[in-house]
């Protein structure tokens, strides 16, 4: 788990590196399409003309109108409309707004220049209104923003306010003739009204002869006498039936109780005096019995006689009782029977009454309409009158100006400020985009990876850009230390016997470095003591004798040709242990000489007279003596200068080698950046200047610097040597 997400880490980073790595090799296109953008921005900013901009705010609403409930219309404030303000939209940019705008502001002259100094047609000069004003809603209000662009600050303002205003009154205008025309349709409905009340006044009339009605009488007579009978009748009705229902069920539930209950409850109810005496005398008899009984006892003339008087009061209340109830029987049979007359005393009156209503439902219908027309009319009349005087008085505006129009500060077009950071942000944009796809379709050798991946070869060093001659240079050159580094990989990493002591340097294509990296690795190997013999085998386009600053009059060719021998072509160069011998003039006659039986001889002589052979060849894909030294060599290094060919031609140039036999050792990467590509700085020796010069110079602190130099120049003075001292073996 944590393996994985480290190396998830660590892929991530060398994304982020090889992003950078572009960045820093392309950083010359970055810089130019970032300024030629920047810049260009900045001089179409400033070579714009200017334009204002002035705005003005209207506030809008709803036209209200009064006369549309009177035309049977529903009010459009019922409900809500979505659309509104995207309709005032259209309505202030139409064309009898525009028009009326191109007009008050005389456009057609003030935008002549234009047309070639001809006043423009009012069609033209709609068409340019259209596209210098903008409409826009003011956050989520009714309130409308009105813009004018102009080049003309003053030409802004006027435009800006001549729209506001003109769209006030088209609304205006319109207002004013809806209401015109809901007079009109006011006047047409009160003369179809007008006849109607007409026809109706003459069928009420009609009615009221047919019906007797007369004016001195009036129609109350007629109308509402049946009624008010009715309604008397049906009042007493409902209080009798109201009393009957009371008697008759209080006359029930006496029936059903015994004596004692019902002499009670008749007490209660209908309180009688000589009932209430009766009881009295009764209650009184019956305690005076009670009493007796116990002194006297039953048998006692007095208990018999009291018992008498008893029995008497108690016949006397019973038929007391009895008249009580008869009395009550016939108070309920007597209101049974005002109820019946009054029952039928309502159904005669409501009899009575709905003839009256049948015979004038017609007229009382008739003369209904009559008077609600007249009020319909009457109120019409009213509210054109009204709607007349307000017509001519100055009324509020739907529209309101609530900002006007104000000549602009400062024009809007161009934006310098934003212009020229957007070129700025544009351009770097773009350069880093065309340096990302520029590095898409560069398929060259660009890292040591693209090399290992296309030609399955190691690289043996990495040479940092605009090395020159080491000789030149000095030997604490800088770049010293990445030839160095290439002769300890060729020796060691290499070379798989002592033996394999000739070399030949080789390049796909031409310009690659191959003829200044073997120059440069010959001297670095000279220095270290080692006898060093470079030929110049570039039998066309010689070039090593630059180097060497010598002439090229006799080389190589002499020497295969039989013109001269080894001793007369090989040159004494001024650099210790180390010879050279050019190429020669290249006859008609010398073709076909690296090929032949005596240069295979006389590389097996060099070899047994030096330590080591360096052969300078030309391009292996323009020429086939390449191929032929590749072959008769003992080791063979491929030159691949950076960015410069496709990797395609790089592995093609490989397949030459190996298709002859040649022993292919490494590639040699060629002119690299060391400052724009930090991919490469640990496979360079740059850093080898910076650590030791470092630690040279602490060392120079202490005091011991300069005895420490003198050794380091001795030895290499003892390890080198003169030239003078070199003696070769011929």
């Amino acid at each position: 788990m944590d393996n994985t997400s480290g190396s998830e880490q660590s892929s991530e980073k060398l994304h982020i590196l090889d992003y950078w790595r572009i960045i820093r090799v392309r950083i010359a296109t970055i810089l130019l399409v970032f300024l030629l953008t920047a810049i260009t921005t900045t001089v179409v900013t400033f070579l714009i003309p200017p334009t204002y901009m002035s705005l003005s705010r209207i506030a809008v609403e709803k036209d209200t109108s009064d006369i549309a409930p009177l035309m049977g219309a529903q009010s459009s404030q019922s409900s809500f409309d979505p659309y509104f303000i995207s309709t005032e939209f259209e309505k202030i940019q139409s064309q009898i707004v525009l028009d009326a705008v191109v007009e008050t502001c005389e456009l057609r002259e003030e935008w002549k220049d234009d047309n070639g100094g001809e006043s423009l047609s009012e069609l033209r000069a709609r068409k340019l209104l259209e596209k210098v004003i903008d409409v826009s809603q003011y956050r989520n209000t009714s309130i409308i923003e009105l813009r004018a662009y102009d080049g003309d600050e003053n030409l802004a303002r006027e435009i800006a306010q001549a729209l506001a205003e003109e769209y006030k009154k088209y609304r205006s205008n319109l207002q004013k003739r809806r209401v015109e025309a809901g007079i009109n349709k006011l006047k047409e409905r009160m003369e179809k009204t007008n006849n109607e009340i007409s026809l109706m006044q003459a069928k009420v009339d009609s009615l009221r002869v047919t019906l007797g009605i007369s004016d001195a009488a009036g129609e109350d007579s007629y109308s509402i006498v049946e009624p008010e009978i009715v309604r008397r009748y049906e009042s007493e009705l409902i209080t009798a039936k109201s009393l009957y229902t009371q008697q008759a069920t209080l006359l029930q539930g006496l029936k059903e109780q015994g004596d004692e209950e019902l002499r009670n409850s008749i007490l209660t109810a209908y309180p009688d005096a000589q009932l209430d005496a009766l009881v009295r005398e009764y209650q009184t008899g019956q305690n005076s019995l009670a009493n007796k009984s116990i002194d006297l006892g039953e048998g006692h003339p007095t208990i018999k006689s009291l018992r008498a008087v008893l029995s008497t009061f108690e016949g006397q209340i019973q038929n007391r009782i009895k008249g009580i109830l008869a009395g009550l029987e016939l108070r309920v049979k007597s209101s049974l029977a005002q109820v019946n007359e009054l029952q039928k005393a309502v159904d005669s009156a409501k009899s009575k009454e709905a003839k009256v209503q049948e015979e004038g439902r017609e007229y009382f219908d008739a003369k209904r309409k009559l008077s609600n027309t007249t009020r319909m009319r009457d109120t019409i009349l009213f509210r054109i009158m009204q709607e007349e005087v307000d017509l001519d008085l100055p009324k509020e505006s739907s529209v309101e100006i609530i900002d006007k129009a104000d000549n602009p500060i400062r024009p809007v077009r161009p934006n310098i400020a934003l212009n020229i950071s957007l070129g700025v942000i544009v351009g770097l944009i773009l350069g880093v985009g065309l340096a990302f796809f520029i590095e898409y379709l560069d398929t060259s050798v660009k890292t040591i990876d693209d090399v290992e991946r296309a030609l399955n070869t190691a690289v043996l060093g990495v040479i940092p850009q605009n090395v020159g001659s080491l000789v030149d240079e000095g030997e604490e050159s800088p770049h010293a230390e990445a030839y160095r580094v290439l002769r300890t990989n060729i020796l060691f990493a290499g070379r798989q016997s002592e033996d394999q002591t000739t070399f030949t340097v080789v390049s796909g294509g031409a310009g690659e470095g191959k003829t200044t990296t073997m120059f440069n690795l010959a001297v670095i190997f000279a220095q270290l003591g080692d006898r060093i013999l470079v030929i110049d085998s570039d039998l066309r386009r010689p070039s090593m004798h630059r180097y060497f600053k010598v002439s090229n009059n006799i080389g190589l060719t002499n020497l295969l040709l039989g013109q001269n021998t080894v001793e007369e072509v090989v040159q004494i160069t001024d650099i210790p242990n180390l010879h050279f011998i050019p190429s020669g003039k290249l006859p008609s006659s010398s073709m076909g000489v690296l090929s032949s039986a005596k240069m295979k001889d006389f590389v097996a002589d060099m070899k047994s007279r030096y330590d080591y052979v360096f052969f300078d060849a030309p391009p292996i894909m323009g020429v086939s003596d390449a191929s032929v030294l590749a072959s008769a060599v003992d080791l063979c290094v491929l030159v691949v200068q950076y960015r410069k060919y496709p990797q395609l031609m790089t592995q093609r140039a490989k397949e030459m080698v190996t298709k002859v036999g040649g022993n292919l050792i490494g590639v040699v990467l060629n002119n690299i950046n060391i400052s724009q590509d930090s991919y490469y700085y640990y496979y360079s020796g740059y850093y080898y200047d910076n650590y030791y010069k470092s630690r040279e110079d602490e060392e120079g602190s202490d005091g011991t610097g300069s005895d420490n130099k003198e050794i380091k120049d001795k030895s290499i003075t003892t390890e080198v040597g003169s030239s003078s001292d070199v003696k070769p073996k011929y």
